[in-house]
């Protein structure tokens, strides 16, 4: 692809992005929405690889479809109150509505049978923006809208997305499918603490962002897309092979790493409001998800000796650095002592 049609596309992303956080009328968030789209199917489309169009044509029609109901959500609202002001909906089907709309958006269960189908059949750099940019925009209308939302509903999808999140990878051997599924429960942890905290789903969204780029970053650098290449990450680069047991670690939320402290804050608050159940049922959930990350550390650390032979050859390939991992591999690793100061600035 041209470097001027990249920086075109990447700028209208940014824009339609930017768009949607200013936005204080319905019809400028959903235009907002509909520049993100139309600027990410280029990029989806780039291989030309049938994989890749049909990836594309299914997220076309999924974000087309959502912001339809977006776009119809906001026009009944307008009818029985007269504003398009997004912080006012008073009917109960425009609530609705909305609330299907953004979970498609973002692939929350029950809504969410497209996004391991789309990541897979996109490359490694797509798939980083489809699971981190994308989702600030609908997250945003998710936040300004969410103590207008059907509150029992959300908490239903939140429980599903991290059932289904962590049951759908446990047979994947494809990383792309994995990744999905990860963003999946991921998504359901933080829609579980939105009606409570919304500041606290903020710092969530911020420590996924870092864990899914610097996960993300290490694939492209191994050029991985399954387990079978995945083992063969060592005589890579041992140090980087290494460095990422502890990135999965740290998506699976273990202690002391940085993903831990979503989950510790997110199961104290649901534990003081009163919903202990829903509490044991998410921490348990958590375990299904650590199963595949420590399928996939065991492959990437574990299962390949070291080979002399094999590393000198491996470290003559020019390869192409990501001058941004190191610093995405100490945030996703070592964030938990400043935990005080980020609920400061959050809370």
């Amino acid at each position: 692809m041209s470097p001027y049609t990249l920086s075109i596309l990447l700028s209208s992303l940014s824009l339609g992005t930017m768009i949607t956080f200013m936005s204080n009328h319905w019809f400028m968030a959903w235009m907002g929405l509909e520049i993100n789209t139309l600027a990410i199917i280029p990029l989806m489309a780039k291989l030309h690889h049938p994989r890749a169009t049909e990836a594309t044509t299914k997220y076309f029609l999924i974000q087309a479809s959502a912001s339809a109901l977006i776009l119809c959500a906001s026009t009944v609202n307008a009818w029985f109150t007269g504003e398009w002001t997004i912080m006012n909906i008073q009917t109960q089907l425009s609530s609705i509505m909305l609330t299907i709309a953004l979970s498609m958006k973002l692939g929350i269960a029950p809504f969410h049978l497209w996004l391991p189908d789309v990541l897979q059949g996109l490359s490694l750099m797509t798939c980083l923006i489809l699971s981190t940019w994308q989702k600030l925009a609908p997250m945003a209308l998710l936040i300004m809208t969410h103590h207008l939302l059907n509150s029992s509903m959300l908490t239903i999808m939140a429980l599903l997305s991290t059932l289904i999140g962590g049951w759908g990878g446990l047979n994947q051997t494809q990383l792309r499918k994995i990744m999905a599924y990860s963003s999946i429960a991921h998504m359901g942890w933080m829609v579980l603490i939105l009606t409570f905290m919304p500041h606290l789903m903020m710092m969530n969204l911020l420590i996924y962002l870092i864990l899914t780029s610097c996960m993300f970053m290490m694939l492209i650098y191994f050029n991985s897309l399954n387990i079978n290449k995945l083992t063969i990450s060592w005589t890579k680069n041992p140090m980087l092979a290494s460095t990422m047991m502890i990135t999965l670690m740290s998506m699976g939320g273990l202690p002391p790493t940085s993903g831990f402290i979503p989950k510790w804050l997110i199961l104290q608050e649901i534990t003081k409001q009163g919903l202990m159940t829903m509490a044991s049922m998410m921490a348990l959930s958590t375990l299904l998800s650590l199963f595949f990350y420590l399928r996939l550390s065991y492959a990437a650390s574990l299962t390949s000796s070291p080979s002399v032979l094999n590393s000198k050859l491996y470290w003559r390939m020019k390869t192409n650095t990501l001058h941004t991992l190191p610093m995405m591999i100490a945030l996703s690793t070592m964030l938990i002592p400043i935990t005080p100061l980020m609920i400061s600035l959050f809370m």
